[in-house]
């Protein structure tokens, strides 16, 4: 009777197990968030001052910028990296009012390390990446830009513009930190929207409850 029962045990934990690695799997998050911004940008590491010439004028995403999507649910945030971006920046150092920017995110180059999951994401209940392929971000103002820069030198500044996600425009602003390095620009912003600020139902799965606010995260590097 006791090895039946021990039995029992082992094959319960086995199974308990094996169905949270699945759950794990399935619902767990799978991908970590890449600064391009060293750790080391700071005043006291900063080189000499940047002209305005090396500044000014148009800048274009590269291909190794990331956009990132991270949604809180129960057990841990989730992220959703976007591989695919494209964009420019005209920069116009002495008036910030002239500056340009857009740029847009191809929603089915996004993953979070599970495919079955991605699909669900961009399916039709929810980002209608189908019908709507892109994201895209248009600059209307920034505040705060920095008059002088320095090599190395990590500046912040806010950038206000229309995000436009499921064919539905939202005004967001992205809190942004900024560093000139050998002749490119790194840039990293912030900001929170919500599923419903586009239209979108909360992916709530069975198991997993997913918080309403979406925080989108820029990590992006650019060059002449």
């Amino acid at each position: 009777m006791k090895l039946k029962l021990v039995a029992f045990a082992v094959g319960a934990v086995v199974i308990v197990g094996g169905g949270y690695a699945a759950y794990d799997y399935y619902a767990g998050n799978h991908v970590a968030v890449q600064n391009v911004i060293p750790a080391n940008a700071s005043a006291s590491a900063a080189g000499g001052a940047v002209e305005a010439s090396k500044l000014d004028g148009q800048w274009n995403i590269s291909p190794d910028s990331k956009v990132y999507f991270s949604v809180t649910t129960s057990k841990e945030t989730v992220n959703f990296e976007g591989s695919a971006v494209k964009g420019s920046w005209t920069l116009h150092s002495s008036d910030p009012s002239k500056m340009k920017a857009e740029a847009a995110l191809d929603l089915k180059s996004i993953s979070s390390g599970n495919s079955q999951r991605d699909e669900h994401v961009q399916g039709e209940k929810f980002l209608n990446a189908a019908a709507n392929p892109e994201a895209k971000f248009t600059l209307k103002s920034i505040e705060n830009f920095p008059k002088t820069w320095k090599e190395g030198e990590k500046v912040s500044f806010d950038m206000t513009g229309t995000l436009t996600v499921n064919g539905k425009p939202k005004d967001v602003t992205f809190k942004s930190d900024a560093v000139y390095s050998q002749d490119a620009l790194r840039m990293e912003g912030s900001t929170v929207v919500t599923f419903e600020d586009f239209g979108l139902k909360n992916p709530h799965a069975v198991v997993v409850s997913t918080e309403n606010n979406v925080t989108v995260q820029l990590r992006l590097i650019l060059k002449k």
